[in-house]
């Protein structure tokens, strides 16, 4: 018989193994056993290819590491920087397929915020996207994303893009470096009905400033699942032999 692609719940099937799997190796040192692609199809009753879809999401991740002959065991830390990333090329790194719904596209005046992220003056024309962000047909977080206009003549003329990091790029604007923040908050009602959780659920809010060099070519307010979305940072000391 054909498995299905959905729980009961309207979950799909490897996201319930691999989040399961996520939660029972949390916290485990490295080097530490991950269960078994057989004990996983035991647990869940799936078909083993659902088992290691599962498991090379969180590989990807570099959560997980195979090692032939042996099994899977809970990953060493990469050493390796962070990489500055959109949202489509970060659910593709994880092994996801995102999608996006336009929720808003359209020329505004900066409000003072805005502008002084943006280095504009209050007032100036500014782009304003506002995307719904799906990860394998679940909703994970809603984008506000602010460019600058003068920057980006007829970007709205165009038809907006899959990827706003690969439409930067294209134009020679793709963000070299960023500053981000992150705080824990609680859904809004709106929020809520959008992302598809209860309401005053925990969220993080994710602001970023993207620029090239000493210019500002993105600011955006994103608002994430806590419960479908882990922000994976590495950091480091230059001086380590």
């Amino acid at each position: 018989m054909e498995e299905a692609v959905m729980t009961t719940d309207g979950q799909l099937k490897h996201v319930v193994v691999r989040e399961y799997v996520r939660d029972l190796v949390a916290g485990h040192a490295p080097g530490s056993p991950a269960p078994s692609e057989r004990e996983l199809v035991q647990r869940f009753g799936v078909a083993r290819m659902t088992v290691r879809q599962a498991l090379d999401v969180l590989v990807s991740e570099g959560l997980l590491e195979r090692i032939p002959g042996r099994g899977t065991f809970v990953a060493r830390p990469r050493r390796v920087a962070t990489q500055i990333s959109g949202y489509t090329e970060e659910m593709s790194r994880r092994g996801l397929l995102a999608e996006s719904q336009t929720l808003l596209a359209r020329r505004e005046q900066a409000g003072p915020g805005v502008a002084r992220a943006l280095n504009l003056t209050e007032g100036d024309a500014v782009i304003h996207w506002r995307r719904l962000r799906r990860a394998d047909a679940v909703a994970v977080c809603i984008e506000d994303a602010y460019l600058n206009e003068v920057l980006l003549p007829g970007f709205l003329q165009a038809g907006m893009p899959t990827s706003l990091y690969e439409a930067l790029e294209a134009r020679g604007l793709r963000p070299t470096w960023v500053e981000d923040s992150i705080t824990a908050d609680t859904a809004s009602p709106e929020e809520a009905a959008q992302l598809e959780i209860a309401r005053s659920s925990v969220v993080l809010r994710h602001s970023r400033r993207g620029l090239v060099g000493d210019k500002v070519v993105e600011v955006s307010r994103s608002v994430y699942r806590a419960d479908r979305f882990t922000m994976w940072i590495q950091l480091g000391d230059d001086s380590e032999p």
